[in-house]
Parts: structure tokens; C-alpha cells; sequence
């Protein structure tokens, strides 16, 4: 009791805190988003997320070995696809030699250790800009979980390490991991967007991809039927324990800072890695207020991150990741 114990003898000098401290950030918790295009020559700020690019496989080339100097280990890879290879079904992201899987193998010739995660969904492939088929008003669960097995089955043989499939579809972490196991992709891992919410964070993310859904009669006009409501807590761990129970090595919640109560009781509830994605909406805040001068960037990233971890997140994807790693140095 006090005067006999006096916490404050733990904060006394930095000397201290660092001893003591119980939540440290480094490289290794960064998984990075990249933003892959068709074209040669092309590295392209996106508006709404500043100095973050869409970039040509040669440009990628160059971004994956930055990051591996900058001791960051792992890239989470989406393609932006031109409309006219889009359908309703998804055909693209079948293609061996589409976008991605030459992405994947951009990322693995240029730097082999690096761990390739891949989206896996069909919004950027979608005529209609939702991440499943549309029929009659209506996402289709079961058909819609097909494809990304094929998908997923793509990814692996363009030599992915894991597939992340971003669509919230009921049963596919099932279906996506016999389809691996039947095809002798064993080792092929599944980072599941188990707790995906429908955010309104998503908005520079949907800018840089061009995937929003389109708004046309007998279209969705939202993610709302498979994303998950914001005001639901206890759907989170039920959804969670689900991709779990069917082969999920890795479970997600996303947004981050939002949903930091969602992801302590998945942390609490799991025995695999927690992962968390700071979306684009997170970042775009924190650009636009520091451009602003209304808030001093690094501290305030920083204090997001620890946050973040603090929560209970194994592994943080993150546009920051670069950021951070340069200021740790």
C-alpha cells in the first residue's frame, strides 16, 4: 500500500519504461499491403491514401526488396483490375497468367523468403464490385465459395505461402482448405477475414481498387448481407471459432482501432495468431490530421500500433508498416 509501494518509481526515467515496458513494436509485426496494377513504369499515389502507391510488376520488384532491407517480412498482395476482364463470376482470377499469380511470382524471384499472403475475393474481379456472385439481388454463398477455392487453388500454385480470403462467406475456410488438401497444397496456409465488419473505413481502400459496388437495379447496394454488422460483439467470436473449427491457421479482425474490444475477446478465445488490419479509413485520418499540423504523426501512429498489439493482435497489416520501420531504424 502506499507510501510503501509508489508506482510511479517505474516511470521515472525512460531508462525505466523501456525495462519495464510491456508492449514493444517491431518490423517483424508487419504484414504490407501492396497494390498491384497492369503496365510497365507505373507507381501511382493514391488520393485518398497519401504516399501510398498502386505499382507495375517492376515497380513491385523494387518495393519487395525495400521492404526485406527494411527488415519487413511479409506483403499481403491485391490487384487492381481493368474492366474489361471483369464478369460477375470472377473469371479473371482464374487466369494462370492474370495478375496475381504473375504478382506472386514477381514478389518470390525477387526476394524467395519473403512470405506472399493473398487476397482472396471476388470484388476486384466483379462487373458489380461485390466479393461474391450476384444473382437476382442476391450473393450467392455456396457457388461464390467455389470460385475461391479455385482461386485459392491458383495462388498456391503461383507459389503463395497463404491465401487470405477477404469475402465472409458462410463455409468457405472449408471449402477453400479441402480444395488445398486435394490438390497437395498441405502447406499452403489460410489467413481467415474471420471478424470482417461492414465498415465505412473501407473508402480509400475501394478508391485504390476500384471496387466499390456498382449501383444498378438488382445489385446490392452494400456489403451488409455477408460483411458483419458494427454493433455485433459475441457474432465476432461465434464467426472466429467457425474458421477455426475449419482450418483457419491465422484469424483476422478488421478495421483495427474501432474494434479493439472485438479483437481482445477473440485473442481470448482462440489458440491460433490474431491478426488485425489497420484499413486505409485509419490511415487517411492520420495523414489528413498531420497534414493539418492538428496532430503530430509518429507519436500518434505509434500509440495506434501499441494499441493495436496492446489488444492482442499477433500480426498488424498495416500501411504505416514502412513508416514504422524507418523510425525504428
Amino acid at each position: 500500500m502506499f507510501p510503501l509501494i509508489r508506482n510511479r518509481r517505474l516511470r521515472a526515467t525512460e531508462s525505466i519504461r523501456r525495462l519495464v515496458r510491456e508492449t514493444v513494436i517491431t518490423p517483424d509485426d508487419f504484414l504490407v499491403p501492396l497494390f498491384v496494377v497492369e503496365g510497365k513504369g507505373i507507381k501511382e499515389e493514391i488520393p485518398s491514401m497519401p504516399n501510398y502507391c498502386r505499382m507495375s510488376l517492376d515497380h513491385l520488384e523494387i518495393e519487395v526488396k525495400e521492404l526485406w532491407q527494411m527488415g519487413l517480412c511479409a506483403v499481403l498482395l491485391f490487384v487492381k483490375v481493368p474492366d474489361d476482364l471483369k464478369d460477375n463470376k470472377g473469371t479473371e482470377a482464374l487466369n494462370p497468367d492474370g495478375l496475381m499469380q504473375r504478382a506472386i511470382k514477381t514478389v518470390k524471384n525477387a526476394c524467395p523468403e519473403m512470405l506472399v499472403m493473398t487476397d482472396v475475393a471476388l470484388d476486384p474481379f466483379s462487373s458489380y464490385g461485390h466479393d461474391g456472385i450476384v444473382t437476382e439481388g442476391q450473393i450467392l454463398n455456396d457457388e461464390t465459395s467455389e470460385v475461391l477455392a479455385e482461386m485459392s487453388i491458383s495462388h498456391a500454385k503461383a507459389g503463395a505461402d497463404f491465401v487470405a480470403p477477404s469475402d465472409m462467406m458462410d463455409g468457405r475456410i472449408l471449402t477453400i482448405r479441402e480444395a488445398l488438401e486435394d490438390e497437395g497444397f498441405q502447406n499452403t496456409g489460410i489467413m481467415s477475414y474471420s471478424a470482417k465488419y461492414a465498415s465505412a473505413y473501407y473508402g480509400p481502400f475501394r478508391d485504390a481498387l476500384d471496387s466499390a459496388p456498382v449501383d444498378i437495379e438488382n445489385v446490392p447496394k452494400d456489403k451488409k448481407t455477408y460483411q458483419m454488422d458494427p454493433a455485433n460483439r459475441f457474432e465476432a467470436i461465434r464467426e472466429t471459432q467457425m474458421d477455426v473449427d475449419e482450418g483457419a491457421d491465422i484469424v483476422m479482425v478488421k478495421p483495427g482501432l474501432p474494434y479493439l474490444d472485438i479483437v481482445r475477446e477473440i485473442k481470448n478465445e482462440v489458440d491460433v495468431p490474431v491478426a488485425v488490419y489497420q484499413v486505409s479509413g485509419e490511415y487517411a485520418m492520420l495523414k489528413a490530421a498531420a497534414e493539418k499540423g492538428w496532430l503530430n504523426h509518429d507519436t500518434v501512429m505509434m500509440e495506434q500500433l501499441l494499441a493495436i498489439k496492446r489488444a492482442g493482435a499477433n500480426i498488424i497489416a498495416s500501411y504505416f508498416a514502412k513508416d514504422v520501420a524507418r523510425l525504428l531504424g
